[in-house]
């Protein structure tokens, strides 16, 4: 952990991590690294199809990831979890939870409506402008389905304090920090080897699953146009 940074997230890092390889806006230049929301809206265009994330686990879940944009910069919102859950406490997350069958009529519905519930977004504030590769959770084995929102304003949020501790709104700019993101290689008895993601802010780690969303949006609005 990058001295002075970092929360107090309890992370099961087992004794044989190592690090990873550099992300892949290392060396970027800095006017690269403080996109706007016509920056993210044009990258997010020439999204490819998402990939399937694999067999479907038992469970779905979808999230939203907001971004609006403020001083000149676009700004993601994350979520911090309560200590008192019984699973995924106290990180830091996107909106979202369980897509529920019977109210959801799909993963997109369920990830804006995990929103509105959670932080008071209502879902037609947000111009939902591309689906991330899904991904399945090495722990709770959810399959996750990602959505890009954008927002044509900063919101003004009211979370729920029985699923949100705290709202983040960070500037993309700070996580394309040099410093801030760093992968590790971990591996456990009968796991094959698996990459990491971790981004360090001021008072809080992002890492699991809401890190792996983050690395690869990231590395999408940074890549080279084709």
């Amino acid at each position: 952990m990058t001295s002075g940074r970092g929360g107090d997230q309890r992370i099961p890092r087992p004794p044989t991590a190592r690090p990873g390889p550099p992300a892949a806006w290392v060396g970027l230049p800095d006017e690269r690294r403080r996109p706007n929301l016509a920056v993210v809206r044009e990258r997010l265009a020439a999204l490819p199809e998402p990939s399937a994330p694999g067999p479907v686990a038992g469970r779905e879940a979808a999230v939203l990831v907001p971004i609006y944009e403020a001083g000149g910069e676009a700004h993601v919102v994350l979520i911090k979890r309560p200590q008192w859950l019984p699973s995924h406490r106290g990180e830091i997350a996107f909106p979202g939870g369980k897509v529920e069958p019977g109210v959801d009529a799909d993963a997109r519905a369920a990830a804006l409506r995990e929103a509105r519930e959670e932080v008071g977004l209502a879902p037609a504030a947000v111009e939902v402008v591309a689906r991330l590769d899904g991904l399945v959770t090495v722990s709770s084995a959810f399959t996750i389905h990602p959505f890009v929102g954008l927002l044509a304003e900063r919101p003004v949020l009211v979370p729920d304090p029985s699923e949100v501790d705290r709202v983040l709104e960070v500037p993309l700019s700070v996580l394309l920090a040099e410093g801030v993101h760093r992968e590790e290689r971990w591996s456990f008895e009968r796991v094959e080897e698996f990459g990491v993601q971790f981004f360090e802010l001021e008072d809080e780690t992002v890492w699991g699953a809401t890190a792996r969303i983050l690395t690869a949006l990231l590395a999408h609005l940074v890549a080279d146009s084709p």
